[in-house]
C-alpha cells in the first residue's frame, strides 16, 4: 500500500508479518519433507488444520496431567521421568532437524532408532537408561494412535530389552566391616549410620529422608515397623525393624531437632561425597551408594537369610515379583545352605543304593565262596 500517512505504513508491516509467518510455514513444511499445497498453508495459517498434531505439544499436556495426578495416580518420580524424556526428545529433534517441534505423524522407525542412538552417544545414556526413556516416549505415541492423529505405529519394528545387570552389594563381612569401624569424625560417623539403616531396611535415599515419628509403628507383631509410601513409586512399604536399624533409630533420637525427621539425614551430593570417603578409609572396593544399601538388603541381610522372596518383594516396595529378581541375587552361600539341608532330609528319609564299589567287593566275596 502506498502513502506516506501513518495508516499505509502500519498496513505495510501487516502484510510484511503475514509474509514472513507464510515465508516460516513454508520452510518448516520443506524441512519435514511434508507433501503439501497452498491449501495446506492456508489451513495451518488460519488454524483450520487441525490434523497437524505436534510431538512436543502433546508430550507437555501428557506431563501437565501427569504433574496434576502427583500424589493420587503418579509419584513425583514418575513426573520427572517424564519431563527428562520430553526434554530429550527436544534436544533431539533440534538437533536433528533443526526444529523446535515436529508432527507426530513424522514420528517414523527412522526417528526412534535415531532416538536411540542420540541417547546412547551425545547423552551418554547406558543401554537400559536409553530404553526407560524410550519407554517414556512410547507412551506418547500410544496416545496419539489412540487419538488417530497418527495412522500407523512407528515402534512396529522396534525391538529392545533391559539388559540383566549384575548389582553389586555388600557381604557380611563387609557389612561388619563399617558396623565395627569407630571414625574419629561426627559426620562420617553419621553418613556410615544412615547408610547401614538403608542396608538394614531397604530403604531408598529418598525415603530415609522424609521418614518421621509417625511412620515408626507398632505392627502385627508387637514389635517396631516402619511403614511409608515409596517416593519413587507411590507404593506402600511395610518393614518390620530389625535390631541394627532400632539401634540406629534409638541413637539419634535425643537430638534437639529429633521431632522433625526420624534421622537427620545430609544432602543427596554429600551423602555420596562421604560415603565414597568411608569407602576408601574401611578399603572397600564397592561403589557405596544407597543402590547399593537396597541392594545389600535384598541379598546379603534377607535372602541369603532364607527370607522368601515374595516377602522381600513386598519390604522393597515393589509393584511385582520380576524387579526384585532383578534387585536380588542368591549367593552361592545361600545355595550351599540349602542343598546341605536337602541332603541332610536326604540321608535321614532316604535308602540309597549301595555304591558301586561296595556293590563289587559284595560279587567278589560271593565268587570265592563258590569256588
Amino acid at each position: 500500500m502506498r502513502g506516506k500517512n501513518g495508516d499505509a505504513g502500519e498496513f505495510n508491516r501487516y502484510l510484511n508479518s503475514i509474509r514472513n509467518r507464510i515465508d516460516r510455514i513454508y520452510e518448516d513444511l520443506v524441512k519435514e519433507k511434508a507433501d503439501f499445497t497452498v491449501e495446506t498453508i492456508r489451513d495451518i495459517y488460519t488454524g483450520k488444520n487441525k490434523d497437524r498434531k505436534m510431538l512436543l505439544e502433546i508430550f507437555q499436556e501428557h506431563n501437565d496431567q501427569v504433574e496434576n495426578l502427583i500424589g493420587k495416580d503418579f509419584a513425583y518420580g514418575t513426573f520427572e521421568r517424564y519431563r527428562t524424556a520430553k526434554k530429550h526428545v527436544e534436544e533431539y529433534i533440534l538437533k536433528e532437524y533443526r526444529l523446535k517441534d515436529i508432527p507426530v505423524k513424522n514420528v517414523d522407525h527412522s526417528f526412534i532408532t535415531g532416538f536411540e542412538y542420540f541417547l546412547k552417544t551425545k547423552r551418554k545414556c547406558s543401554h537400559n537408561t536409553a530404553v526407560k526413556y524410550i519407554t517414556n516416549f512410547k507412551k506418547i505415541i500410544r496416545i496419539a494412535i489412540a487419538n488417530n492423529w497418527i495412522n500407523r505405529d512407528p515402534f512396529l519394528h522396534w525391538k529392545a530389552k533391559l539388559k540383566i545387570v549384575d548389582r553389586e552389594f555388600l557381604s557380611e563381612d563387609e557389612i561388619q566391616k563399617l558396623i565395627q569401624k569407630k571414625f574419629q569424625t561426627d559426620r562420617l560417623d553419621l553418613v556410615k549410620d544412615i547408610f547401614l539403616f538403608s542396608c538394614f531396611t531397604g530403604l531408598a535415599y529418598a525415603d530415609v529422608k522424609k521418614l518421621s515419628e509417625n511412620n515408626l509403628v507398632i505392627g502385627i507383631d508387637g514389635n517396631k515397623w516402619i511403614k511409608v509410601n515409596r517416593t519413587k513409586t507411590d507404593s506402600r512399604t511395610n518393614i518390620p525393624l530389625l535390631p541394627t536399624a532400632l539401634e540406629i533409630i534409638k541413637k539419634y533420637s535425643y537430638r534437639p531437632d529429633a521431632s522433625a525427621k526420624l534421622l537427620p539425614i545430609l544432602t543427596n551430593q554429600k551423602m555420596n561425597a562421604y560415603l565414597k570417603e568411608i569407602g576408601d578409609i574401611c578399603k572397600i572396593k564397592k561403589n557405596l551408594t544407597f543402590h547399593l544399601a537396597r541392594h545389600t538388603f535384598a541379598t546379603t541381610i534377607t535372602l541369603s537369610n532364607g527370607v522368601p522372596i515374595e516377602s522381600v518383594s513386598k519390604m522393597l516396595g515393589h509393584k511385582n515379583l520380576k524387579t526384585t529378581q532383578h534387585y536380588a541375587k542368591i549367593l552361592d552361600q545361600k545355595v550351599s545352605q540349602d542343598m546341605l539341608a536337602l541332603r541332610l532330609r536326604m540321608t535321614k528319609n532316604v535308602e540309597f543304593y549301595p555304591s558301586t564299589s561296595a556293590k563289587k567287593t559284595d560279587e567278589l566275596g560271593e565268587a570265592k565262596k563258590s569256588n
